[in-house]
């Protein structure tokens, strides 16, 4: 019974490590998505606004003018060139990232999504090491809680220098308490709650795989950093042909 805890503890906290580390690549893709592309997705809504606004001045017809007026409900504010392409826009102009994605020439490959493989690596040994499931009392607990914390703060940030940090201060802290015999109930009990714990970490990592972004990396696990280029390169030429499409219907009013 005994061993069948260990086999589980250890089971659960690999459990865990995978699901936060899908939880840090969600989070740090969902961010960089954001800031990259989502005032183009805000050009794009503006854009068809002004088009179904042009059309309906156009006719006058009543369905015309209710589509105009949905589309603009959807439109946030109009965002400005800079913001429209964040850094890709410098003093000197337009970026070699940004004429790069216009033309056939390589793209820098953009800020990591992920930590990086050194950073996985020692948060793992830190959580393998300093999980609060390992504790034997609500003090030791209580300790490895606070301290857990603090690694997954570091290992948000891709900091490996805080995560070597942490390394060396979990070493050089209070020396792991003494297994204690325990009786066959307690050992049940504890089965029972590895069994909870696991089923709750099963409902996250499914809510994070079913989420729109953890749909997209999946989609691409091994680049999302190329996902995201591809889908930035789709919205410019989605912005180019909307800009196109609105002068038309502006020339013919």
């Amino acid at each position: 019974m005994e061993r069948a805890v260990k086999a589980a503890e250890q089971a659960l906290i690999e459990f865990e490590i995978a699901v936060e580390t899908f939880r840090v690549e969600v989070e740090n893709f969902s961010r960089l998505h954001h800031q990259k592309l989502g005032p183009m997705y805000t050009r794009l809504d503006e854009l068809d606004a002004l088009i179904a606004e042009a059309k309906a001045a156009r006719s006058g017809d009543a369905e015309d003018l209710r589509r105009a007026r949905e589309a603009r409900s959807l439109v946030m504010p109009m965002p400005g060139v800079e913001e429209l392409f964040h850094d890709w826009l410098g003093s000197d102009g337009i970026s070699d990232d940004a004429g790069a994605m216009l033309t056939d020439r390589p793209v820098r490959p953009p800020e990591r999504v992920r930590p990086s493989e050194e950073v996985r690596r020692l948060y793992r040994e830190l959580v393998r090491q300093a999980h609060p499931d390992l504790a034997q009392d609500e003090e030791e607990r209580t300790r490895r809680d606070a301290f857990i914390a603090r690694v997954n703060t570091a290992y948000g940030r891709g900091d490996e220098g805080m995560l070597r940090e942490l390394a060396e201060e979990w070493a050089a802290g209070p020396a792991p308490a003494q297994e204690r015999l325990s009786e066959s109930e307690e050992l049940y009990e504890r089965l029972e709650f590895l069994a909870r714990r696991k089923e709750l970490l099963t409902l996250v990592a499914k809510e994070l795989e079913d989420s729109a972004i953890g749909s997209m990396l999946r989609m691409a696990p091994e680049d999302p950093d190329r996902l995201l280029e591809e889908i930035a390169e789709q919205l410019l030429a989605q912005v180019s042909e909307r800009e196109a499409e609105l002068a038309e219907a502006l020339a013919a009013e």
